[in-house]
């Protein structure tokens, strides 16, 4: 924060305090008719508006709040780049709680830090404690079930797009992945894409579209969608581009679904725990996520 941003939030802050403060003044000093009395406003010809004093109490919460309000900003952080006279702040609260329970728990994930994924997807205390990370990091997405959603891959399967093998999920769990199928709708128009929509659905065997529709599908596949997954269809992990043969669809099967996708084309995001896991951490999560793929 600049120091002109700064001063403008202490100058705003302390000016809507200090009126705060000046209005309580006005309505405890200033005197009222008693009770029953009306401020002289008349509506509808007989409804009048009343000037009764608030009660005591109340104008006394108000000042408490007021004070309270000025206690506060000199405690914690609120008038530009015046951190308190704690020093407090949410990141400083962060890091000491990961800290302490870094000390309480660490050891815990430690114990599994020479052991193989392979070999702790199979260690009932190790898939414990990966599903208790599971649930806290991954639920929203996957599931409570890890059988995923559209647009979020199912974890139980076989069907694996960066790699099932224990140094991938690791990989994937660590750094996340950013997946792109470009949108081809502008290069194939309307009859190639329903063409590459009835030739991919070929591939697993659901079109009953004819000889000359498939022939002109996989012309235009081979030209544009064979750089990713591949002459038969069988994907690249490496790129992260899905297997077509398989009748898994991570975005919807139908033709209506596939050419909405050939048509827009597509991003995806897994985000990379690397930054709220360690490293102990990550490789039980790992193990966790291996043993439901063995179930």
């Amino acid at each position: 924060m600049s120091a002109f941003w700064s001063w403008f939030v202490i100058v705003l802050v302390a000016a809507q305090v200090i009126g705060a403060l000046w209005l309580l003044m006005i309505f405890t000093t200033t005197k009222v008719p008693g009770e029953g009395a009306t401020t002289g406003h008349t509506w509808d010809g007989d409804l009048e508006e009343g000037n009764n004093p608030l009660p005591r109490w109340w104008l006394i919460l108000f000042w408490l709040t007021a004070f309270w309000t000025v206690v506060y900003l000199v405690i914690y952080p609120g008038l530009g780049k015046f951190e308190g006279i704690t020093g407090w702040s949410q990141t400083g609260q962060y890091e000491a709680e990961v800290a302490a329970a870094e000390e309480r728990y660490g050891d815990v994930f430690a114990a599994f830090a020479g052991m193989p994924l392979d070999d702790m997807a199979r260690e009932p205390g190790a898939v414990r404690l990966g599903r208790n990370l599971y649930l806290n990091n991954c639920a929203t997405c996957h599931g409570s079930d890890a059988r995923g959603a559209t647009g979020f891959p199912n974890l139980t399967d076989d069907s694996w797009q960066y790699g099932g093998t224990p140094e991938a999920i690791q990989y994937t769990i660590t750094n996340g992945r950013i997946g792109v199928m470009p949108a081809l709708g502008a290069a194939l128009g309307d009859e190639g894409t329903d063409a590459v929509v009835q030739y991919v659905l070929s591939l697993s065997g659901n079109s009953t579209a004819g000889a000359d529709t498939l022939g002109t599908g996989q012309q235009k596949y081979m030209q544009y969608c064979v750089a990713c997954h591949g002459p038969t269809g069988q994907g690249m992990q490496a790129l992260g581009a899905p297997s077509l043969t398989d009748g898994y669809w991570l975005h919807g099967g139908s033709a209506a679904d596939i050419r909405a996708i050939i048509m827009n084309g597509r991003q995806n995001q897994m985000p990379a725990q690397k930054n709220l896991l360690s490293e102990d951490r990550i490789r039980v999560l790992g193990a966790y996520v291996l043993s439901l793929g063995a179930e």
